[in-house]
């Protein structure tokens, strides 16, 4: 893989397979469960990560997205699956035996809360501690002598923290931890947690890598020892593979990422400008502002590029954010986000996932998703 390629071109080239039959330029979906098994005496993989054997296993659409995605992060080897969740569980799942302790981001995507707070713990006995990760000695007290997997989210689902990913790399190493990164919020391109001590990079690839709000799917980077640990367990094993059809979606998504990040970035910056001087705002937190608690953090590492992801919230009652939402002409009240078209989702004062949230957040707020209008 051509690594000398800068981003944009990466993304346009990288992992494309040529078509010799007909002579497509683009990549075609190549919808078979099966591939024809080699007769000339050669070693077949047939469980395994290898070889386009059996689509669950490995097929082409999947190797395509996962070739692009790490050419343009710099990743040594990448798995991609169904969804977001998937490529969470399978993180979870490959790493964290029965006993094992787990440091998670308090503020996290609902799904992570759950799956440590419910399942892991109760049925596969994983313990686990959830701390303020933008608080890198909450983080460092946390630790105990069976700690396997620091897990944070960065910027943080929904309030934009930003976590010192240098750091924390530091202190899972030191106690022989991995660290693994969701970095969702940012996309692929304004964060590379593996630049900076990062083990593994996760994405819900249904939110800004394929950016058109029409495909689910999920995937994580990281070196290959790691990710073909997880391919053969939660992919092969436990089924989690992306289809070849929306594998191709996203990949035709993947080519814009980075000229629509550059736009959700210079959009959403404005609007978080314009939110900070208006009387009507009780607060307003975005990475790209100076006034945003872990600002420095993003200058550091978010390379100029803060997303479009921010959370605000308005002075007045309930019936005033009601009225708020009722009166919004071309915004959306949805919950993803990273779509071409601008979304907000309403988090009122009665969401039980306010008490994780900082003192700020707890009378209610929104979720501002900026898209490319």
């Amino acid at each position: 893989m051509d690594t000398s390629m800068k981003i944009q071109t990466a993304a346009v080239h990288g992992g494309t397979r040529k078509d010799d039959t007909f002579g497509a330029i683009n990549t075609p979906i190549y919808m078979t469960s099966n591939y024809r098994i080699p007769t000339d005496g050669s070693p077949v993989d047939w469980s395994g990560i290898n070889s386009n054997i059996y689509s669950r296993n490995r097929n082409v659409n999947q190797m395509v997205i996962q070739d692009k995605l790490c050419a343009i992060t710099g990743a040594e080897a990448c798995a991609v699956f169904a969804s977001g969740v998937a490529a969470l569980a399978g993180v979870f799942i490959t790493f964290l035996n029965s006993g094992a302790h787990a440091v998670v981001s308090k503020v996290c995507y609902s799904a992570t809360n759950l799956l440590f707070k419910k399942y892991l713990n109760e049925k596969y006995n994983i313990e686990v501690t959830f701390v303020d990760t933008t608080d890198t000695e909450a983080v460092r007290s946390a630790v105990k002598s069976n700690t396997k997997l620091i897990h944070v989210e960065t910027p943080g689902n929904p309030t934009t923290g930003i976590c010192d990913i240098d750091e924390v790399s530091k202190i899972a190493h030191g106690n022989n931890a991995l660290l693994s990164v969701d970095a969702t919020f940012a996309g692929a391109v304004c964060i590379f947690p593996l630049k900076h001590g990062a083990d593994l990079e996760l994405h819900s690839m249904t939110k800004y890598i394929n950016g058109h709000g029409d495909s689910l799917g999920g995937c994580v980077m990281g070196k290959a020892e790691l990710i073909n640990q997880i391919k053969e367990l939660a992919m092969v094993n436990f089924g989690g593979i992306l289809s070849p059809f929306n594998a191709w979606l996203i990949s035709r998504g993947l080519i814009t990422h980075p000229l629509r990040m550059k736009q959700h970035s210079e959009s959403a910056l404005a609007v978080a400008e314009f939110l900070e001087k208006c009387s009507a705002v009780r607060f307003v937190w975005y990475p790209g502002l100076k006034s945003h608690p872990n600002y420095d953090r993003a200058v550091k590492l978010m390379n100029g590029q803060y997303s479009g992801m921010m959370s605000f919230d308005i002075i007045g009652d309930e019936k005033a954010h009601q009225k708020f939402l009722d009166s919004l002409k071309l915004i959306t009240h949805a919950v993803s986000l990273g779509d071409v078209e601008s979304l907000i989702v309403y988090y009122d004062k009665n969401s039980d996932k306010l008490p994780y949230y900082p003192e700020i957040y707890r009378k209610g707020f929104f979720r501002f998703s900026i898209g490319l209008e």
